[in-house]
């Protein structure tokens, strides 16, 4: 238990900066949806920590706390009037749009930690453990699992009621654009094709920004603002 105690002190204290983010927002900010969604899996992870879930718990910790760390900053970048990544450009732009919904804010915030922050957040666990990609795999997958489970929750959670589903309905059409699973598995490819680029900066930067680009964009059409 000793051991596994220095492993999840960095994870209480992101733990510490999001509770802090939940009491400072007020309810309905996009930023406040997403962050709470956030802090259910963080603590979820630091509990399957503690209960010895992960096989290597030095490794979960670390990407868990570089995981966390990349959407905090993003958040520091806002509050120092500093630009965030274009991945959380939207959410940060439209987070008191009254014409989208909370749970536009809780996948579009899913999308740009998992489509852009996740894939960096293994390649600065692998330099700060000296390991490859290939290490970190389960480590990724349980956590890809754990974030599934609960995106389940997420959407039943923030769902309208059932009368506001038709087919053609708008949020129908934005929520199925969308898919978690997809994009876990695109970041691990990317997270593996920015590994093998780490000796060439350029090459690897360039990578960074039409990845950074991309998830943004995907974002932007997840906040699109409906009618009510």
């Amino acid at each position: 238990m000793a051991q596994l105690e220095q492993f999840t002190t960095p994870v209480d204290a992101v733990v510490s900066r999001m509770r802090a983010l939940d009491a400072a927002l007020p309810e309905r900010d996009g930023i406040a949806v997403f962050n709470r969604v956030y802090l259910a899996v963080t603590l979820e992870v630091g509990r399957r920590l503690t209960r010895g879930a992960f096989p290597d718990p030095r490794a979960a910790a670390t990407l868990d706390v570089r995981f966390a760390e990349r959407y905090l900053a993003a958040v520091d970048a806002v509050t120092d009037d500093r630009r965030p990544p274009a991945c959380w450009r939207p959410l940060f732009q439209l987070r008191r749009h009254p014409g989208v919904r909370p749970l536009q804010f809780a996948l579009a915030g899913i999308n740009a930690h998992i489509g852009h922050d996740l894939a960096l957040a293994v390649v600065d666990t692998c330099r700060a453990l000296g390991c490859e990609p290939a290490d970190l795999e389960d480590e990724f997958d349980r956590v890809g699992d754990l974030l599934a489970s609960l995106e389940e929750r997420i959407r039943e959670d923030l769902m309208p009621g059932p009368d506001l589903l038709q087919i053609a309905d708008p949020l129908t059409h934005l929520l199925g654009s969308w898919s978690l699973e997809r994009a876990r598995d695109a970041t691990w490819s990317a997270a593996r094709a920015l590994w093998a680029l780490r000796r060439f900066e350029d090459v690897a930067e360039e990578f960074t920004a039409r990845l950074d680009s991309a998830v943004g964009f995907a974002g932007r059409m997840l906040l699109t603002p409906l009618p009510d």
